[in-house]
């Protein structure tokens, strides 16, 4: 069976079994489509919100930004998941508690003014819609390639797929299709990354392989792949290159964005009690853990495999030939991922061979021993998207395997495209047109307003992710930089302070995301329009501090603008306090009182 036809039965059933679902669990009611009705086991629940936070950008981009960064690009790891922690700790419990919908329903509450809840809203739609840009391009690149269709074409069909599901099933269709996307997704991560372990170093566990020796050299593979790109002109691989300042920011905007993101947030308002969000977040982390232990291996072995592939007698003999990439069954893939534009190869000097090096490196003996080989500039362009759904192909795994990386990719794409977009249409629908413009909305009528909604959300998300900002892990880092500056600091200081009010809180969120948007158009063009740029990350505005990390600047100024606003004016009234003290305490809550 060829693997075009594989891939067709693979990423079929799967869809076929998500769409079984959605139809399933079709939402009923507004309690329904905004949190499941709020009667999602522990458990499961734990599972869903793993396929939630799994995105494209931990699926697809994670680990292709770790085999091209190596160690820099570690923060990825450390700040998703340390803020994973952070929020499992200190948020979700008590927001549970409040049993609210929305994030911008318990800011407006907690701070007891509609402005607060329409600013939250604003914040809101601003960080889903640029996580959202970053969801469609991974759609796009999986779609791409397993379908051997164009870019574009690949995610005009992964919108329409999302629509279907998303706009149909509301929460409780989403929850237990995540269920679903969580087993494939994590099946398709693993099963290869053992495969490739094996390969090269004999450990069955990756996490432990990436720490082994090499089977074929007898070094110990991370200096196996650090002798290899360095004699390619490459940096090393385990050493860092990024300031100090920038990569602590960047953490930290990481972790306290994914604290502040409303689509993860509002997977702990699904399930009966308090204690079950408390619980649901462990199993979360469990769920997660799977794949994040196993990422660094992936982009280390993936970058390993590449590179060997592209010199296959090493660095001290010849490049892989044209005549080999086109006769070869093994190197098949490079003609593939040419067609979806995301894998380019040019023959610049005409030697019959594609000649894989940093053309840009500052080690001048190293340009002139190029320069003296005939080298004139580096002939393989890899999109760094498009290295964990290659990884198979380019070890030779079995057509099967590859077919279940495509499946897991769309998998993980599609269900936070999904958690997103419904953050995105409950905020339109439950906080600005039953909060503010139309609180007598039937509740037919308002369901139809956020599928609407959500269905324009699709329509701006695929747009955009046309032309995206930037590969996918870096796009969503951009959106979580944008959580991190608005709606984290207002949520912590109204579970945690009594004494920040509305104008404090209005005047924080306003002042960290506008400072924090500014500084990413400075740097990747007003509203993410090419060439629109006065600086670029790697000659940033201030300091060292690339976009990607001034969230957490961001939310500095978030603190310290609402302190001393809310210090210069009277205090919040009473009952609030009151609220603030029974959010705390730990026990009891009801079912969610949006009604």
């Amino acid at each position: 069976m060829d693997q075009f036809t594989l891939n067709l039965i693979f990423v079929g059933a799967s869809f076929a079994l998500y769409f079984g679902i959605a139809i399933w669990a079709r939402a009923g009611s507004t309690a329904e489509f905004y949190a499941a009705g709020g009667a999602v086991h522990p458990v499961l629940n734990g599972m869903a919100t793993g396929a939630d936070w799994m995105s494209a950008a931990s699926f697809i981009s994670m680990a292709g930004l770790i085999s091209f960064g190596g160690y820099d690009t570690s923060a990825y790891l450390m700040g998703w998941t340390g803020g994973y922690v952070l929020l499992a700790m200190l948020l979700a419990p008590y927001l549970r508690k409040f049993g609210k919908f929305t994030v911008p329903e318990f800011i407006g509450d907690r701070f007891y003014s509609p402005s607060a809840r329409m600013v939250a809203v604003v914040c809101l739609i601003i960080a889903s819609v640029t996580y959202v840009i970053g969801q469609m391009t991974g759609v796009g690149v999986a779609f791409s390639r397993f379908l051997n269709v164009s870019n574009a074409t690949g995610l005009y069909i992964g919108a329409g797929v999302v629509f279907f599901y998303a706009v149909l099933g509301g929460m409780k269709g989403i929850t237990y299709t995540q269920v679903a996307q969580y087993v494939v997704l994590i099946l398709a991560y693993t099963i290869p990354a053992v495969f490739i372990s094996l390969q090269l170093t004999g450990q069955f566990l990756p996490p432990i392989g990436l720490f082994s020796d090499h089977t074929a050299s007898g070094l110990p593979l991370l200096q196996k792949l650090n002798d290899i790109i360095q004699e390619l002109g490459f940096a090393s691989y385990t050493q860092q290159h990024d300031t100090t300042l920038n990569m602590f920011l960047f953490t930290m905007s990481l972790m306290i964005g994914t604290a502040g993101l409303p689509h993860v947030i509002v997977r702990f308002f699904t399930v009966p009690k308090v204690a079950d969000a408390r619980s649901s977040a462990g199993w979360a982390l469990v769920f997660i853990a799977l794949l994040y232990t196993v990422a660094p291996a992936v982009g280390a072995m993936g970058r390993l495999n590449l590179t060997t592939t592209m010199w296959p007698n090493g660095t001290a003999g010849e490049a892989v030939s044209l005549e080999d990439i086109a006769n070869k069954p093994q190197l098949q893939w490079m003609q593939n991922w040419e067609k979806t534009g995301l894998l380019k190869f040019e023959d610049k000097n005409g030697d019959g061979k594609i000649q894989y090096y940093n053309d840009k490196s500052k080690d001048e003996a190293f340009n002139a021993a190029a320069a003296a080989k005939g080298w004139t500039g580096n002939e393989l362009t890899v999109n760094n998207d498009i290295m964990v759904l290659a990884n198979p192909e380019i070890a030779n795994l079995p057509g099967w395997v590859i077919a279940l990386v495509a499946a897991g990719g769309l998998a993980a794409a599609l269900s936070t495209a999904a958690g997103l977009l419904l953050a995105i249409s409950s905020a339109i629908s439950h906080d600005l047109i039953k909060g503010q413009l139309n609180p007598q909305i039937s509740e037919k009528n308002e369901l139809m307003a956020a599928r609407i909604s959500m269905s324009v959300a699709i329509a701006v998300a695929t747009y955009l992710g046309l032309n995206p900002p930037g590969f996918a892990a870096q796009t969503v880092a951009l959106a979580f930089g944008l959580a991190a500056s608005s709606i984290f600091p207002a949520l912590m200081m109204g579970i945690f302070s009594k004494r920040i009010n509305n104008k404090g809180a209005v005047a924080g969120m306003l002042s960290g995301l506008l400072v924090t948007i500014v500084y990413i158009f400075l740097h990747k063009g007003w509203f993410f329009i090419p060439d629109t740029n006065s600086f670029t990350d790697a000659n940033p505005l201030l300091l060292s501090i690339k976009s990607t990390s001034f969230g957490a600047v961001g939310a500095l100024i978030n603190f310290a603008v609402a302190y001393f606003v809310s210090n210069a004016t009277k205090a919040p009234p009473a009952h609030i306090q009151e609220l603030v003290e029974s959010i705390r305490i730990p026990k009891g809550a009801g079912a969610a009182t949006g009604h």
